[in-house]
């Protein structure tokens, strides 16, 4: 079943924006990013890091990781 993004977010170890790592980063390291998830999908898994396969259409979005699945929003 697929999860939402807000269930990710509880979960985030990565940026789901950049890639990179969360933990221990600086408040504002990832505010960019944030801002651009605003307007964009996820284009990172934030469990693993993988790159994930995005699928956008005009009702929503889909993002895909091998390892843990997919997300709508």
């Amino acid at each position: 079943m697929p999860r939402t993004l807000r269930a990710v977010e509880r979960e985030l170890v990565y940026c789901d924006h950049c890639g990179e790592p969360c933990v221990n980063a600086p408040a504002d390291a990832h505010a960019r990013c944030r801002r651009m998830r605003e307007l964009e999908p996820p284009r990172y898994c934030a469990q693993c890091r993988r790159r994930m396969v995005v699928q956008v259409t005009p009702s929503g979005w889909t993002a895909r990781c091998v390892e843990h699945g997919v997300i709508n929003g």
